[in-house]
C-alpha cells in the first residue's frame, strides 16, 4: 500500500508540475493578451500589394514578458516572428515590464504592490529575477538576444546606429528580416544606481522609459499620486542618457515630468504607445498642448490599439486617432505604438495589420502619409538619434 500510495504521489506530482510548465503560463497569458472576436479582415489584393512595399514599425510590444518561444506562431497573445513577418512588419520594439501594481489603473497607484514577481515565479524565471528588477530587466534582454541567434538571421537584436544601417541594407533588398530593439518601460530596473543604467547598455538596451503605472525615485507617474517631474536621481539618469545616446520614452510620464525632460534635454524625444487626449479624454492620454510640444521639438509619438489609447479599438477608431493625431501634431511626428501582448485587449494581432493601411485609403489618407505613419516616420528618428557603438 505504501508503495503505491508513493507511486501515486509521484505521478500526481509530475502531472502536477507538467501543468505548471506547460499549461499554465499560456493560460495565464491568454488570460491577460486577448484577441477579440472579429470576423477575417477581406484585404483587396490592390491594398496587400502596397502594404507588403512599406516599412511597417511598431514601437511598443510587452511580447518578451510571457513563456512563449516568439520564433513560432501562435494562437496565443499578440506577437511572434511568424505573425511579425505575415503583417510585413519591419521594426519591432520590444519592453521589458519589470514592476506593474496590484489593480493598475489610469488615475491612481502606489508603488507597494507588485503582479510581476508572480508571473516571473509562474513563468519559470531564474530565481534571481524574483525579488531584483534589475535581473528582470537583464533576463528579458538576454531572451530577445537569443531569440534574435537562434532565428537563422531572420530577426536581428539591433542595439546601435551601425546595426540599424546594416539591416536597412537587407530589408531594402527584399529580405524579410525583422529588426528587433529592446525598451525598458520605467527606468526603476536602475533600483537607484544610475550605473545601472550602463549594464542595461551592455545588454542592448537603446530605448528607456522612466515611469509606469507608479511614481519611483526617478519622479512622477502619469498614473501616480505625486504628479512631480524630475527628481534629482531622475535628473542624473537623464544626463547619462544623453552619454550613452539612449532615447528617452515619456510613455506613462507625469506632465510635469514630461515638461521637465523637454526643459533638460536638447534631444528628441519618443512617446512609445499611447493616444491624445483630444481625440481619447482618458487618463492614459496627455494633454493636446503638451504633444504639440513634444512634436515641435522633434519628438516622435506611437499610437496604440487598446481602449486607454485610442477609445474604439476597432480599424476605423485606430485610424481616426491618428487623423487627429496628424491634424494636431503634423504627419512627421505620428507613427504606430500598439502595445500588443501589454495585458491589452485588441481586434487585429501583427499578422492583420494590413486592415490600417486598408482603412487609411478608405478614409482619404495620402500615399505619403501612410507610409510615413505605418514606418517610415519610426525609421528616421531610429536612424538619427540610435547610439552609435562599436
Amino acid at each position: 500500500m505504501i508503495r503505491w500510495l508513493s507511486g501515486l504521489f509521484s505521478i500526481l506530482l509530475l502531472l502536477t508540475l507538467a501543468f505548471l510548465h506547460f499549461i499554465l503560463p499560456d493560460r495565464l497569458e491568454q488570460s491577460f493578451n486577448r484577441n477579440l472576436p472579429h470576423d477575417d479582415y477581406v484585404i483587396r489584393p490592390e491594398v496587400q500589394s502596397f502594404h507588403d512595399t512599406l516599412f511597417v514599425t511598431d514601437l511598443h510590444s510587452d511580447s518578451l514578458l510571457w513563456k512563449r518561444d516568439l520564433l513560432e506562431e501562435s494562437e496565443t497573445g499578440h506577437v511572434d516572428l511568424p505573425r511579425l513577418q505575415q503583417g510585413n512588419v519591419a521594426v519591432q520594439v520590444f519592453s521589458a515590464t519589470t514592476k506593474s501594481p496590484a489593480g493598475q489603473n489610469y488615475a491612481s497607484n502606489t508603488s507597494d504592490s507588485d503582479n510581476i514577481t508572480l508571473v516571473a515565479m509562474s513563468m519559470f524565471w531564474p530565481v534571481r529575477t524574483w525579488m531584483s528588477l534589475y535581473e528582470r530587466a537583464i533576463y528579458q534582454a538576454r531572451k530577445l538576444s537569443t531569440f534574435a541567434d537562434r532565428s537563422n538571421g531572420e530577426l536581428l537584436f539591433v542595439t546601435s546606429k551601425q546595426d540599424f544601417e546594416h539591416f536597412l541594407v537587407r530589408r531594402d533588398a527584399g529580405e524579410k528580416v525583422v529588426a528587433g530593439l529592446y525598451l525598458i518601460e520605467g527606468a526603476h530596473p536602475l533600483e537607484g544606481r544610475v550605473d545601472n543604467l550602463d549594464g542595461l547598455v551592455k545588454e542592448g538596451m537603446t530605448i528607456s522609459g522612466f515611469t509606469h503605472f507608479f511614481d519611483n525615485l526617478l519622479g512622477g507617474s502619469l498614473h501616480g499620486q505625486s504628479g512631480e517631474g524630475l527628481t534629482d536621481f531622475g535628473r542624473a539618469a537623464l544626463q547619462r542618457m544623453g552619454e550613452q545616446g539612449v532615447i528617452v520614452d515619456i510613455a506613462h510620464a507625469s506632465p510635469k515630468m514630461v515638461e521637465d525632460i523637454l526643459d533638460a534635454s536638447d534631444r528628441p524625444v519618443l512617446l512609445s504607445h499611447g493616444g491624445v487626449k483630444g481625440s481619447c479624454d482618458v487618463g492614459r492620454n496627455l494633454d493636446d498642448s503638451l504633444m504639440r510640444r513634444v512634436a515641435a521639438e522633434g519628438g516622435l509619438v506611437g499610437i496604440g490599439y487598446w481602449d486607454g489609447a485610442v477609445c474604439d479599438v476597432t480599424p476605423e477608431g485606430i485610424v481616426s486617432s491618428i487623423r487627429y493625431a496628424i491634424d494636431l501634431m503634423g504627419v512627421d511626428h505620428v507613427a504606430l505604438g500598439s502595445d500588443y501582448d501589454g495585458a491589452t485587449a485588441v481586434l487585429m494581432d501583427t499578422s492583420e495589420l494590413a486592415v490600417l493601411t486598408q482603412t487609411m485609403i478608405d478614409q482619404g489618407f495620402a500615399e505619403e502619409e501612410i507610409r510615413k505613419v505605418m514606418g517610415e516616420n519610426a525609421r528616421r528618428f531610429l536612424l538619427e538619434n540610435l547610439p552609435e557603438r562599436d
